[in-house]
């Protein structure tokens, strides 16, 4: 009857174990925080392909950084909370990175794909809207 119980207990708390904690209303979902991952990575990616000297590299950057908070609606407390909140779920943050890491496959390999001149247009850094 002891291993009974053992067995019990222990069903009991790996199910507990396996329980999915719900987010907090104020953080991005997996999806979305993934989408603005992909568009931030791809914006840095953009300054690292520039001749753009460090510190005017990171001028224009915080420039994009805005243009993204404002296009997603976004503040920079709910990336840090977001940011936070998937830091302490690793196995949540895992996959959202797995998704980036999809998504930029993919978007590389459909530019590989076209024709040059059409690369060359969409490489060029265009400045982004004055924020009035």
């Amino acid at each position: 009857m002891g291993h009974l119980k053992n067995y019990l207990l222990l069903s009991i708390l790996s199910l507990l174990a396996c329980k999915q904690e719900t987010p907090p209303p104020d953080i991005l979902s997996p999806a979305e925080f993934s989408k603005f991952l992909v568009e931030v990575y791809l914006a840095e990616a953009r300054m690292n392909s520039t001749a753009l000297q460090r510190d005017s590299a990171i001028k224009v950057f915080a420039a994009y950084e805005n243009k993204l908070f404002n296009q997603f609606n976004l503040s920079d407390s709910i990336i840090l909370k977001t940011q936070q909140y998937y830091m302490d779920h690793p196995q949540q943050l895992e996959k959202i990175y797995d998704s980036v890491i999809d998504t930029l496959n993919l978007r590389e390999k459909k530019l590989q794909n076209r024709p040059a001149d059409t690369l060359q247009k969409e490489n060029r850094i265009r400045k982004p809207e004055s924020q009035q």
